[in-house]
């Protein structure tokens, strides 16, 4: 069994970077949850649909014997974090990536049920490294969510990867720095199972924290809505007005 350290920071948030310690990054806005104890990556990517070909190719250039998938969850919303989810795997032990694999989809086709059943699956198995970044309001506000979204991408990367080049698999328009080799699929959490893995890791994970959040701020019921822009959600903020943690760069729809 993997064990896994949470590491989880308020949303007094100052900056994005932290120190390091033995626990692994450690910042005033993000929080990461990862194995602290021995484990041996031993999945692959999985084939499913168009799109796999191309994926399969570029980490057969790269070489290596592992590969990152990566996702986010919270992009759209009002309010609370952006959340990039990430899973390292082994590409030599297909036999055993597909029996675990098989089934998974993106966590949008998912009820909650089945997000928290493929959370406890993916996140209890010895043989998936997987690490969570958020990134809090305060920064989408100051970058716009497409570059915050896109710095989480980067630190669950380097946090997987460490040193190496690990070859990545990235949904839909996100992406990395120069030099790290990776490809991005469109409907990537549709296509490629390691991309479905951690969609749903990120996905139960900010939905957790919604659910935390709605304790602190429970005028404006995060429980039901996540954040999203919700009628409920849009009637509650023009009664209440904004809270610590909703975007104020983005606009309310009429």
């Amino acid at each position: 069994m993997c064990v896994c350290t949470f590491l989880v920071m308020e949303h007094s948030y100052k900056h994005i970077h932290g120190k390091k310690n033995d626990g692994g990054h450690i910042g005033t806005s993000m929080f990461f949850a990862f194995p602290t104890g021995d484990f041996s990556p031993a999945r692959s990517i999985g084939v499913r649909k168009a799109g796999s070909v191309r994926s399969e190719r570029m980490v057969r250039r790269h070489g290596g014997m592992y590969v990152i998938g990566i996702d986010e969850a919270g992009r759209g919303p009002l309010a609370g974090p952006v959340v990039v989810g990430g899973v390292k795997v082994s590409i030599k032990r297909r036999a055993k990536n597909g029996k675990l694999l098989r089934g998974i989809k993106d966590s949008k086709k998912l009820s909650a049920k089945k997000r928290d059943e493929w959370f406890r699956v993916l996140t209890k198995n010895a043989d998936i490294e997987w690490v969570v970044a958020s990134v809090p309001p305060s920064e989408i506000d100051r970058i716009n969510i497409h570059k915050a979204t896109n710095k989480g991408v980067h630190l669950v990367y380097k946090k997987l990867a460490g040193r190496a080049a690990v070859p990545a698999l990235l949904d839909g328009s996100l992406y990395l720095p120069k030099g790290i080799p990776y490809t991005t699929i469109i409907k990537g959490d549709e296509k490629i199972p390691i991309i479905s893995a951690a969609s749903i890791i990120a996905k139960v994970t900010r939905d957790r924290l919604m659910l935390r959040l709605h304790k602190k701020y429970p005028k404006y019921r995060f429980d039901i809505h996540k954040g999203y822009g919700t009628k409920l959600h849009i009637r509650f903020i023009k009664t209440y007005g904004l809270s610590p943690i909703h975007r104020r760069s983005f606009r309310l729809k009429a």
